[in-house]
This record gives C-alpha cells, structure tokens and sequence, in this order.
C-alpha cells in the first residue's frame, strides 16, 4: 500500500496499527496522519530499536494490510 492510499484510510488503520505497536499513543498517531517516516521514527523511539528494523516492521505491516 503506498504512502497516498495510506494516507486516505489512516484513521481506519489508526486501531490496527495501535493494536500492533501499542506503545503508540493517540497524540502519536495524530501527529503521524499517514506519514510513515514520522510512523517509523516513532517506533524506533519507542521500542528501542534500529531505524531499519522499523521500516521492515511497517513495510510488513503495509504488505498485510
């Protein structure tokens, strides 16, 4: 799913997305309204992990959905 498409459906994404990565707040997702560099930074911040494991996460994530 890319970026644009994403965008149009990010508040029906918002509970799946808070469901998978739930140290995400409500302000995070927000913030985030669909921009996914902001997404990945904020999952690595938050999980203490790599900026690359991140982006795999929501890639995969983006592929399932």
């Amino acid at each position: 799913m890319n970026e644009d498409t994403i965008k149009g459906k990010w508040k029906q994404l918002t509970g799946k997305i808070q469901a998978k990565w739930g140290k995400l707040t409500n302000d995070d997702m927000d913030v985030a309204e669909g921009n996914t560099e902001y997404l990945v930074g904020k999952i690595q911040e938050r999980y203490g992990i790599a900026r690359e494991e991140a982006e795999k996460q929501v890639h995969d994530f983006n592929r399932g959905i």
